[in-house]
């Protein structure tokens, strides 16, 4: 039996390092947005769970028994899996070169160009997906074939296994990725598995084929569990399913202010989440319980345990933030709890049974997030979100008993305390908690399928905005200078410009200054939304025949457009450790913003300087000089952060005088409305007389590599990290001073 546990160890290492590596490959391919994630994260659930039922439907419809051929049927699905580290990144790329063709030829609206990529998408990845499902019963059927005696709980042992080993694969590809990039992660796993297909086939060689007969033990074994009771055991499932993926939605929000958007922040919630269904698996594995379902008490228990988190998000709370993110551990030790409980009582060590109630699972699993995101989320917000997930669980645990049947045949309604109790506690935890953006006043707070967005501050210097409950811009003259510098810098009269990432407005607002058209491009629809609440000319300004704001992700409008521009800026959001960040400082995206521009035309990308890696601004550094052959950078007009310019054609040193000249006289007024200096001339030479190298840049860290799609060395940074001794120092002297021990 320990053979099997390795196996599904390994195997659920290399589901998570897949899950990861394609889902960040299918981004850089189509495009950074909500549906996209969704549809890639649909696919691979959706595979998973037709795998787990379909193999399970195989091994019933067996005649003969499997004997041997079913660790066969095992070790040749785990090949199938290595192959697709190989083959998927490959049919993603063909999937995207047929989208071009197809966009370039009949010009896709947005919701087309979503089903074809959807559809590819699907067939790209629920076949692989399907052979990571299909392993469970095929297992199951050589565990039953070999291990009669302990069968019956195969699927927690295996479930088990699995869990422990996704726990390592949410963490370890991470600094494999950030040694190695995606495509050579994926190899990794492409021998993991192929190492695993090798071992089982040469240990099914070893084993004797038993006369069992297969078929009619489970044929037989259908009858040892009701019609009801498997009723209720998959509705559980799926209940369980719909709700563990729905949370993690509303989790990501909510715990964002305490760990930041970085990929380890993403990693930190499915590790604990998974360490965490390991411990309760593991304790459900050394439990004796007697009952085919839980009780009406654990019921009740779940239920309390998803609307935990509103305490630990209390900003009242006098709780070290980054701490609060324990409050999943109960709901995830639970879940792990009760989900091999009910598939092993449904199952009895049946592969069919056990397909179809883990398919069940999944099925409840993909429907979650997009009832969290789409539905939820947008309408309820976080709290009440969760509350909905919480009452069917409520109501089942106060209900159930009340329909419990008596010895004779009747009704007798029976009501526990605990379940009661539990509820009256949560009920409290609803009202009794508030949520994060309370702590800002005044403030207007947005909810869309992408984020929670909040406005907030009754001055300039105080207004900000965040994004999940993290800042990402404030009112400050450099996103000013951000599109005056370099549409003065042009040697002539600017006829249009891009400006991704919209933010508070403040650039689009400067480059309509200009009296020129001006297209703005945000992913988060409600960022939009609140530019009001920044600028009291907004309204006028979206009225206006010259602005153009598209909701949309920046780098996938470039792709789908053919517009020329003669300059283009770009203000990702901090920090420039951001997941998904590197898409926008990427040699890929300036080879193709280089193809929207005009031949002189001139790219601005700002970078904020706000990493103490100097490995992050080399990389970006090299890839902008290696994508364009005249680049320039120069320090803020506040004295931080870098503004470079780059261009197709010579940027030759001009006077804060000449780029004064330029600006047209509502430019020069937008320039300066917020100073510091009192002339435009001075604003510019604020800005030019800080003009720093590029090799002064990538000298900080020579040996780093230019910042690729596949090597985002923004966003992998933990190993550079920990051999950094004062980088050390700065985060043991920054953990003191939040713990209290220093101020």
């Amino acid at each position: 039996m320990r053979w099997y546990f390795g196996f599904f160890f390994v195997s659920g290492f290399c589901s998570i390092l897949y899950e990861l590596v394609w889902l960040r490959l299918a981004m850089a391919q189509f495009a950074v947005t909500t549906a996209l994630v969704s549809i890639v994260l649909s696919a691979f659930m959706i595979g998973l769970g037709l795998g787990s039922w379909g193999a399970g439907h195989y091994v019933r419809s067996r005649t003969t028994p499997l004997g041997p051929l079913a660790l066969r049927l095992y070790a040749c699905t785990e090949l199938l899996i290595g192959l697709s580290a190989i083959l998927v990144p490959l049919e993603l790329s063909w999937g995207r070169s047929l989208l071009e063709r197809l966009d370039s030829n009949s010009a896709l609206s947005s919701p087309a160009y979503y089903v074809v990529a959807g559809l590819w998408i699907g067939l790209t990845l629920v076949p692989w997906c399907a052979c990571m499902g299909a392993t469970f019963p095929f297992a199951m059927a050589a565990i039953k074939s070999e291990f009669s005696g302990e069968s019956a709980r195969s699927f927690s042992y295996l479930y088990l296994a699995n869990v422990l080993g996704a726990v390592t694969g949410a963490l370890l590809p991470l600094l494999i990725i950030e040694e190695w990039g995606f495509k050579r992660t994926l190899r990794v796993g492409a021998v993991l598995n192929l190492c695993l297909a090798t071992t089982a086939f040469l240990l099914s060689l070893r084993l004797t084929r038993k006369e069992v007969g297969t078929r009619l033990e489970f044929r037989g074994s259908d009858s040892s569990v009701p019609q009801a009771t498997r009723i209720w055991a998959h509705g559980l499932l799926f209940a369980t399913g719909l709700t563990s993926m729905g949370v993690e939605v509303v989790w990501i929000r909510m715990f964002t202010p305490a760990l930041g958007t970085v990929v380890y922040a993403f990693a930190t919630i499915m590790a604990l989440y998974l360490g965490a269904t390991y411990l309760g698996s593991r304790f459900y594995r050394r439990s004796k319980v007697g009952e085919d379902a839980p009780d009406t008490f654990l019921l009740a228990l779940i239920a309390f345990s998803v609307l935990l988190p509103l305490a630990a998000c209390d900003p009242r709370l006098p709780l070290i933030y980054p701490l609060r993110v324990l409050s999943i551990l109960p709901f995830s030790f639970l879940a792990g709890f009760v989900t091999p409980l009910i598939l092993d009582r449904v199952s009895r060590g049946d592969p069919d049974r056990a397909g179809r109630g883990y398919a069940i699972n999944i099925a409840g699993c993909v429907l979650g997030p997009l009832v969290s995101g789409f539905l939820l989320l947008p309408f309820l917000g976080e709290r009440f979100t969760l509350l909905a997930f919480a009452i069917p669980w409520m109501a089942v645990s106060l209900g159930r008993p009340l329909l419990a049947m008596s010895s004779d045949g009747g009704l007798r309604p029976r009501i526990s305390w605990k379940p009661v109790a539990v509820g009256v506690i949560s009920v409290l935890l609803v009202i009794g908690t508030v949520d994060y953006e309370t702590r800002y006043s005044p403030r207007e707070v947005r909810r869309d399928s992408t984020a929670t967005v909040t406005a907030a501050g009754a001055t300039r210097t105080r207004k900000e905005l965040l994004v999940n409950g993290i800042g990402v811009t404030g009112l400050t003259p450099i996103t000013k200078m951000i599109a005056h510098l370099p549409l003065a810098y042009l040697q002539r009269p600017p006829k249009n410009a891009l400006v991704i990432c919209f933010g508070m407005g403040t650039t689009h607002r400067s480059v309509l200054s200009w009296g020129i058209p001006s297209t703005a491009v945000e992913l988060v629809p409600s960022v939009v939304s609140v530019f009001p609440f920044f600028h009291a000319d907004a309204e006028r300004l979206l009225r206006s025949p010259l602005s153009r704001v598209v909701v949309d992700d920046g780098r996938f409008f470039l792709e789908r457009s053919s517009e020329q521009y003669d300059v283009i800026v770009l203000d990702p959001p901090p920090p420039v450790e951001a997941a998904a960040s590197s898409l926008l400082y990427s040699k890929e995206f300036y080879a193709l913003a280089k193809l929207h521009l005009r031949p002189d035309g001139i790219l601005q990308q700002w970078f904020p300087m706000g990493s103490p890696d100097p490995a992050i601004i080399a990389s970006v550094t090299r890839a902008l000089k290696e994508s364009f052959p005249y680049v320039r950078v120069f320090h803020s007009v506040e004295g931080w952060g870098y503004h470079f310019l780059a261009s197709t054609s010579p940027l030759p040193p001009v006077s804060a005088a000449v780029l004064a000249g330029h600006l047209p006289p509502a430019a020069a007024d937008d320039l300066l409305e917020w100073g510091p200096a009192t002339t435009a001339e001075q604003q510019f030479a604020a800005v030019l007389n800080q003009e720093l190298s590029l090799e002064s840049l990538i000298q900080q860290a020579p040996g780093v590599p230019a910042l690729q799609d596949d090597r985002p060395v923004n966003e992998y940074y933990v190993l550079r990290r920990i051999q950094n001794a004062q980088y050390r120092r700065r985060w043991w002297q920054h953990f003191l001073t939040r713990v209290g021990i220093r101020s």
